[in-house]
């Protein structure tokens, strides 16, 4: 089994990076390999709302040459897709909603001269996610905006690891938070394993 997770944190000291950490313990554990892209490192350019992928009926199609398709092949070649970050003005970062836009359009074809397949069909995605406020509160709109990605895409959601850093000198990472994302990677990963059976 694989995942690809997608790491959209600019800090890799940062509250995201350390909840993925012990997920990744886990994925370890279990055999599972955990190709993890720091979003921060490529270069995504912005979508430019041309829509010549929509006619490219087998691949992304974007006439953008930047690390877009590498990234995008990762994603169609594996189990599950694991989108990680921080929320910053109650949604993604910058370079995860970049990679989503071009995704969701490069995955879908519904707008060029003939309809085509949905090139992510077929994966999963689980997302974990940090922020100020209390998760109901700070990740609802990311967490809808997934919902949606994966309904138009014909993607299976998995679910949120959302965690509050409440700040004020206390200590984001405890033995809870460690074991929340511990039992994560394992409900994905028994997920997975029970409807590929």
């Amino acid at each position: 089994m694989k995942f690809c997770v997608l790491m959209g944190s600019l800090r890799r000291d940062g509250n995201t990076a350390a909840l993925l950490r012990p997920f990744l313990e886990e994925c370890e554990a279990m055999d599972v390999e955990a190709e993890t892209i720091w979003l921060c490192d490529k270069e995504i350019r912005p979508c430019l709302g041309c829509k010549a992928c929509q006619d490219c009926l087998d691949g992304p199609g974007c006439v953008q040459k930047d690390d877009f398709e590498e990234i995008f092949q990762a994603m169609v070649n594996c189990d599950g897709i694991i989108l990680a970050t921080p929320i910053y003005a109650f949604f993604c970062t910058p370079p995860m909603k970049a990679l989503l836009d071009r995704a969701i359009y490069a995955g879908k074809k519904n707008y060029g001269t003939q309809k085509g397949p949905a090139l992510l069909g077929c994966q999963r995605v689980a997302t974990i996610a940090t922020c100020g406020y209390s998760p109901e509160y700070g990740a609802d709109l990311w967490e809808e905006g997934v919902k949606r990605f994966c309904r138009y895409g014909n993607l299976e959601y998995l679910g949120i690891l959302c965690r509050q850093d409440r700040g004020r000198g206390e200590p984001f990472m405890n033995g809870d938070r460690a074991q929340a994302a511990r039992d994560f990677a394992r409900a994905i990963w028994m997920t997975i394993r029970l409807e590929d059976t």
